[in-house]
């Protein structure tokens, strides 16, 4: 299977450039960086270090979901496969050839991630369930207090070997995953209504509906820094991200559990309060 990447940019320029490199080291000739109208020299730097890597400046800050399906449709026409990635990690030795040869041994798989390291050498949750209204609101809450509670256990998936391979999880981090190209085109790419956040949670979503299954490979290994671009803006990208969770929750939840729809927009507006105010004191804090 041949490998197109398409890279997300906002304001990540020496870690774009990184990736970039990662990624060449991968054997992955097609890489298309989508820019959300960065202005920070990466596109400079880029032509500097990989000439080859195509620019694809999208003329506004689409959000992540707007920038990647604009890479999508410009990729190699011929790659199989669609690798869609932050700029802000470096893929391991092998990464890419794990997850694909996820997709050429089992026909049923459309989605892999990798297992997601910290910097620090910790292991980021990628994996991890749609959870229930229980788990949701439990998570949400006693995680402020008590991050190491059964609730977000469960919803992230925390008691799973990060060392096993797992054929069917509920879905894996958008901060990189290998999808399909045909997959991918038959459901339409990312939604775009999803600007930030969410939008993988929803693709898997959609992927397993049509009775696709989403995988876990360990063997694929990334390092993610996490927050490059969100960092800039971490009060409006708080908000997105419950906002992009109500959204996703709204439309997937059936029979009388709509009715708890309004009850669930108080219960985020509440913990994006929470969490705007959380983050807050921290920055004080570190002042």
């Amino acid at each position: 299977m041949t490998v197109s990447a398409v890279i997300v940019n906002y304001k990540a320029r020496d870690l774009l450039v990184r990736c970039v490199r990662s990624l060449r080291a991968e054997g992955v000739d097609d890489v298309v960086v989508a820019d959300n109208d960065s202005r920070d020299g990466s596109r400079e730097a880029l032509a500097a270090a990989d000439p080859a890597a195509r620019w694809l400046d999208t003329g506004a800050n689409l959000g992540f979901a707007g920038g990647a399906n604009r890479g999508a449709a410009v990729a190699d026409e011929g790659s199989d496969v669609l690798l869609i990635c932050n700029p802000d990690l470096e893929v391991e030795p092998g990464a890419v050839k794990a997850m694909v040869a996820v997709l050429e041994a089992d026909a049923g798989v459309a989605i892999v991630g990798p297992r997601v390291e910290n910097p620090d050498g910790t292991v980021y949750p990628s994996p991890r369930i749609f959870p229930g209204l229980m788990d949701a609101v439990g998570h949400a809450f006693v995680g402020f207090f008590k991050p190491d509670n059964a609730f977000t256990r469960r919803y992230r998936m925390l008691d799973l070997d990060r060392g096993v391979a797992a054929p069917d999880v509920d879905w894996v981090s958008g901060s990189c995953l290998v999808v399909r190209r045909s997959v991918w085109e038959d459901l339409g790419g990312f939604d775009e209504s999803y600007f930030m956040y969410a939008e993988d949670v929803d693709l898997c979503w959609r992927a397993k509906a049509n009775g696709w299954r989403v995988a876990f490979e360990p063997a694929a290994s990334v390092v993610h820094v996490q927050g490059a671009s969100t960092d800039q803006r971490p009060y409006r990208m708080i908000v997105r991200h419950h906002r992009s969770i109500l959204k996703f929750w709204s439309r997937t939840v059936k029979g009388p559990m709509r009715a708890l729809v309004p009850v669930g927009a108080v219960v985020l507006a509440v913990r994006a309060a929470l969490a705007c105010s959380q983050r807050a004191l921290r920055a004080a804090r570190a002042r």
